[in-house]
């Protein structure tokens, strides 16, 4: 007894605190903060100062590409649903053989250069692509139409909506799905009528965070669908091509996209915080 007491680990004591970093620690912290808020804080700060904020983001070009980036984005979302949800139900219920290359798969979009991924859908739907001929042949033309642009969109939001909702599925207690399939629930009453409900917080935190990720999307939509005023130009690009020529009209856009993501990002942890919900798998 003696010498196991003495093998075994200490426990802490009640009134001991946790290491935190010290006088130093919260410096450099707070360096680390600064860094990262001064851009944003900077970018807001001189919109707000020029006093052209509102005359800029009525312009011309940034309403096209505002209206654009709604109608693409919310088009995505659709997509991202469609598709997105079935995959998260299967990711979070069931093992199968294969499972870690279908979850890198998912992955891969996230951290590829959005340069690559733009070129990569070119090279899968573009004219000479796996798909082109094919699609071609049917009479459909993809790259740098609106479809491009989605289909850019699409790709780069729906894994981070794949994530939230396999995280969402796997917090859900399988006792409430078992009984609901006692009483004779169907798998799809199942699925709208008690998972997605139970799973609501992750449905829309991950639409959330997709939608932020589609309308802050450049590189892939500039490589697949190109920057076609009122045909492709999304608000991220505005800010590019507007940069070239008025600072002003890419400031304003520019803003609008940072209060947009900023918004999003805030409801999204507030819902975190209200629900309690583990979304240890989603960032």
């Amino acid at each position: 007894m003696t010498d196991r007491a003495a093998a075994a680990p200490a426990e802490p004591s009640r009134g001991s605190r946790p290491i935190d970093l010290g006088p130093l620690g919260i410096v450099i912290s707070a360096l680390g903060l600064l860094f990262l808020g001064l851009p944003v804080g900077a970018l807001v700060l001189r919109a707000m100062l020029g006093g052209q904020l509102l005359d800029q983001a009525t312009s011309p070009a940034v309403l096209d590409a505002l209206i654009l980036s709604l109608i693409t984005t919310v088009i995505s979302l659709v997509l991202a649903v469609a598709l997105g949800t079935p995959l998260a139900l299967l990711l979070a219920r069931r093992t199968f053989r294969g499972k870690w290359l279908a979850e890198a798969l998912i992955d891969l979009p996230i951290v590829l250069p959005p340069t690559v991924a733009g070129l990569a859908l070119l090279l899968a739907f573009g004219r000479r692509g796996v798909l082109g001929g094919q699609l071609e042949a049917m009479g459909i033309v993809i790259p740098f139409t609106l479809v491009a642009v989605v289909l850019a969109q699409t790709f780069v939001a729906m894994p981070l909506y794949i994530r939230s909702l396999r995280a969402g599925f796997q917090s859900i207690d399988p006792t409430i799905e078992e009984a609901a399939q006692v009483d004779g629930a169907s798998r799809l009453r199942l699925l709208l009528l008690v998972t997605l409900p139970l799973a609501a917080p992750a449905v829309g935190g991950g639409l959330a965070l997709a939608w932020a990720r589609a309308l802050g999307e450049f590189g892939a939509t500039i490589m697949f669908a190109g920057n076609i005023q009122g045909r492709t130009q999304t608000l991220p690009l505005v800010v590019y091509a507007e940069f070239q020529r008025s600072l002003d009209a890419s400031i304003a856009a520019a803003t609008v996209l940072v209060v947009a993501a900023f918004g999003v990002l805030v409801a999204v942890r507030l819902s975190r915080m209200r629900t309690g919900l583990d979304w240890r798998g989603v960032f």
